[in-house]
């Protein structure tokens, strides 16, 4: 693929992180294969978490192509960035397009990113993750590489006054070793990704600079204050419910 507007993008984020005095915390990032295709799946805390998680393939001089809503793709700022930098477009009532266009991708030799949880965890610990992963990674014939990013929700998540403009945040990017998957028992597989980056979870809560205890950024199991699983569940399931009567609503109106 020719990129020509994504390397300057990331030139260009990186040059802005260190006017804000952003510091990052990496490790494993040898993971990521300098050559080939992979699935690389990602914890899902931010609304801008995509925006960090590439930068954790730049060692290994990769581009990440990001698995995003349809709608990130049909808005008039984001939508031609989104396209130019080769990402696929999800479109959650026919998903079969986007997962065959992203184990081509992955077949062909490109990073593809994912996050496997679908939706933002409000409990800030790894969610159930659907199996769409280890399928892709199986039936492309690629490894499949968890990662958790920590940090990326102080600056903007959900049912919180986002903050972007505070400087010196730490950012942490923790790459685990790939999983060799097969596809033959997906849900067994998922488990093991998800208890792969639960261990991720708990490196990059120990290595950040601000302690877990007492913030509402960081889990219960940690000393924090999020929503636990279960009550996150919950509040994701009143979201739903709140979202399709607003567009019952809409509908009803026009």
């Amino acid at each position: 693929m020719r990129d020509y507007t994504y390397p300057a993008t990331i030139l260009t984020a990186k040059t802005l992180f260190r006017v804000a005095g952003m510091k990052f915390q990496t490790s494993g990032t040898e993971h990521i294969p300098r050559t080939g295709g992979a699935i690389l799946a990602a914890n899902h805390i931010s609304y801008v978490d995509f925006i960090f998680d590439g930068l954790a393939a730049q060692p290994s001089s990769r581009l990440v192509r990001f698995m995003a809503k349809q709608e990130a793709f049909e808005h008039k700022v984001s939508g031609p960035l989104m396209r130019s930098f080769h990402h696929i477009p999800v479109n959650r009532a026919a998903g079969e397009q986007s997962y065959n266009m992203a184990v081509d991708y992955a077949r062909n030799g490109e990073i593809v990113g994912i996050f496997p949880e679908a939706t933002i965890s409000r409990s800030f610990e790894i969610k159930e993750l659907k199996t769409g992963a280890v399928r892709m990674a199986a039936e492309a014939g690629v490894p499949l590489i968890p990662m958790v990013t920590w940090g990326t929700q102080l600056l903007k998540t959900k049912d919180h006054e986002s903050d972007l403009k505070s400087r010196g945040r730490t950012i942490g990017l923790h790459v685990g070793a790939p999983l060799e998957v097969t596809g033959e028992d997906p849900v067994a597989e998922t488990i093991r990704l998800r208890e792969a980056m639960s261990a991720l979870l708990d490196k990059a809560i120990a290595d950040y600079p601000i302690r877990p205890e007492g913030q509402w950024w960081a889990p219960v199991r940690h000393g924090g204050t999020a929503p636990t699983l279960e009550q996150a569940k919950k509040l994701d399931e009143e979201e739903l419910i709140a979202r399709a009567a607003k567009r019952a609503a809409k509908k009803e109106s026009s």
